[in-house]
This record gives C-alpha cells, structure tokens and sequence, in this order.
C-alpha cells in the first residue's frame, strides 16, 4: 500500500500552537458529542495518554462556553492505553485525566471505564478492560466497539497509544485490547488495538513539538511503513481522520492546510 492510499482520508491542519489545538479540540469534541447523544443517547470518548491533552482538559472543565456544552450526563471516559502501574502512580494516564478532567467535571464513576493496571500481570488487566468494553457496547464474539471520538498523540519516533516500533501488538487483528511489552521503556503497556481504534466514528490526533517533526513527516507523506511507524496504522474504515498539529511539528509538511 503507497502512502497516497494509507492517508488519502486524513485531514491535516497546522496551527499556531497547542493553545489553538486543544480549542480546535474541544470544539470538535463538542460537536461529536451532540452528534452522538442525538443519534443513539450517549458519546463514547477515548482519552489520550501524554502532555498535550492536558490543555483540552482543561478547556472543557474551565471554559464556560465549552463547559456547557458537553453532555457530561451522556458520556462515557475509556483510555486509549495506560502504563502497567498503579492508578495513583505518577506516570498513569488514568491518574492524568482524574487531576486535570474527571475530579472538575460531574462525571460519576459508573461513567469511568478505566484500564486496571494495577493487575499483577498485564494480561489480566488486558482482558479485563476488554470484558469492560464488550459488556458496554453488548458486542458479540468478533465485533469491536463503536467509539465516538478517539483522542490520539504520536511519539517522537511515531508510536501511538502503545503501540510501538517492532512491537507484537501491531500484528494484532482480533482482539480489541492486548499487553505490550516495550523494550524502549522496559515496561508493559495495555492497549486498544489497532482494529479497534480504526473501528471508531472520528479520531483525532494531537501533534506539538519540534521533537515530532521528522516523524509526523513520515507517516503522513512518506512510505507506509507501520512496523516503523505504527501512527500510520490508524485509518478509520467508517470514520474521520483529522490531524492537528503546530508549526514545529508540521514545519517539513508538504500536504497540510496552514492557519
């Protein structure tokens, strides 16, 4: 498959900064969420791990305008990935997102779909989160969920959510959620899995840095390469694909829209 064929969907925008990011975020975070309450009653959000997130976070629990317009009584929290720790430990994505989005907003636990990583072994947490979505969503054997919006970031050497260079869980086409190991961090990691992040309605990246410019040029204009670059892994089969980026990140692109 060329690159031409693996991002011909995506759409690719460059903004000043990660401000103008998470507000372009949360406004279409806004919209997906109308969208879904109006259609089936709920909005089915995946969080991003990382840094950049946490200014959206912060614009949907501060900003008056955007606060108002979330469905906070509809919606449903999942993580993307989370790292083999505790939830109070410092490096958990679950513990970012308590501190910077669920504990200021009135989302109620049963609202929460966390990654219990706090399972001995990483399996167990795999297949438990796993358990957790297919009861959600009522899925039968072989189906993946439906999410509404997924919220993605990309390494500086292209990784996204867990999966990562060279790493088994890019192999994986079953399952919706597996445990990888990741040499780089001498750590497992729990993951949704490619099929199911692509089985979603909208996914959004969050892209910033100068640290990700060579990278982001490669997955989205350069050969499709997933081993090397499991970013380029993600193309929604019925859904959206929308890049943001700042002008550190996008300085090398060629096929993006500037603002």
């Amino acid at each position: 498959m060329s690159v031409t064929q693996s991002q011909s969907s995506a759409e690719v925008r460059i903004l000043p900064n990660a401000a103008a990011i998470a507000r372009r975020a949360a406004e279409r975070l806004v919209e997906i969420a109308a969208e879904g309450v109006r259609r089936k009653g709920s909005f089915e959000l995946v969080l991003s791990g990382g840094s950049t997130p946490k200014a959206l976070h912060t614009l949907l629990v501060s900003d008056p305008e955007l606060r108002s317009k979330v469905p906070w009584d509809k919606m449903h929290l999942f993580f993307g990935d989370e790292r083999h720790v505790k939830p109070d430990d410092p490096r958990s994505n679950y513990r970012m997102a308590l501190e910077t989005l669920i504990s200021k907003s009135p989302l109620k636990p049963e609202q929460i779909h966390r990654i219990k990583a706090e399972y001995p072994i990483a399996e167990d947490a795999a297949k438990d989160y796993e358990r957790q979505i297919r009861a959600h969503f009522k899925l039968a054997e072989g189906e993946f969920p439906r999410f509404d919006l997924v919220l993605l970031g990309m390494g500086s050497e292209g990784h996204t959510a867990s999966l990562f260079p060279g790493t088994k869980a890019l192999q994986e086409n079953r399952r919706i959620v597996v445990h990888n190991w990741v040499g780089k961090v001498l750590m497992d990691r729990i993951t949704l899995t490619a099929p199911a992040l692509n089985n979603a309605g909208f996914v959004l990246f969050m892209v910033t840095g100068a640290d990700k410019c060579l990278a982001l040029t490669a997955v989205l204009e350069r050969a499709y390469e997933p081993e090397q670059l499991p970013a380029q892994l993600i193309r929604p089969l019925n859904g959206s694909l929308l890049w943001l980026v700042d002008t550190a990140a996008g300085s090398q692109l060629t096929h993006a829209i500037r603002e």
